[in-house]
């Protein structure tokens, strides 16, 4: 199984612990953001073991952290716990969700792990997502990558994916990158128009 839009290609990478995308923690920049921020709703796409998701919810946030991959639910679950494990859902980003609209949406390695052809259903529905003003905010991996996935966006791409729906405010160097996105990932922070 090659295709990474289906569930079965990232059942395979959890259950075979093949996951070199894991931090196994919560990235400093997030830390950081989250210390200054004040708590409102999140949805975490993607949130694979859901070590962010806990970080935001104890930090008070309303969190949605949804997987489509059973087996990365199943992770997150042994991984956090039960009395976190209800954190993080089976489900489909693509899929109406009816906990929404958010505040904010977190992106780590959601975006870059969809085939390209998806990634204009990933902006339209993270636009949809979102109250008015809301922010989409996170990891954004730019690349070069000879081996997708991660499917590097590049500075352009990225902006031509959101640019006309969301404004960029914030934009930084990621100090504490994985080997795997090392000098290829930015830390920002987009608004909804």
């Amino acid at each position: 199984m090659n295709d990474s839009s289906r569930p079965e290609f990232w059942d395979q990478r959890y259950a075979s612990q093949r996951t070199p995308w894991d931090f196994g923690g919560v990235p400093l920049a997030l830390r950081k953001f989250l210390s200054h921020e004040p708590p409102a709703s999140v949805l975490i796409p993607g949130c694979g073991t859901g070590y962010e998701a806990k970080t935001f919810s104890v930090a008070g946030w309303k969190v949605d952290a949804v997987d489509f991959s059973e087996e990365a639910v199943r992770c997150a679950h042994a991984s956090l716990g039960k009395a976190d494990a209800g954190l993080v859902r089976h489900g489909d980003f693509f899929e109406p969700n009816t906990r929404g609209p958010f505040d904010l949406i977190y992106e780590r390695t959601f975006l870059c792990s969809l085939p390209t052809d998806l990634w204009p259903r990933y902006a339209a529905q993270v636009w949809h997502s979102l109250r008015p003003e809301g922010r989409l905010v996170g990891f954004f991996f730019l690349g070069p990558e000879p081996d997708p996935p991660p499917h590097a966006l590049g500075e352009e791409g990225l902006a031509q994916l959101l640019g006309d729906a969301f404004e960029r405010i914030e934009d930084e160097p990621v100090t504490d990158s994985l080997p795997l996105f090392d000098g290829k990932e930015r830390w920002q922070i987009w608004k909804k128009k």
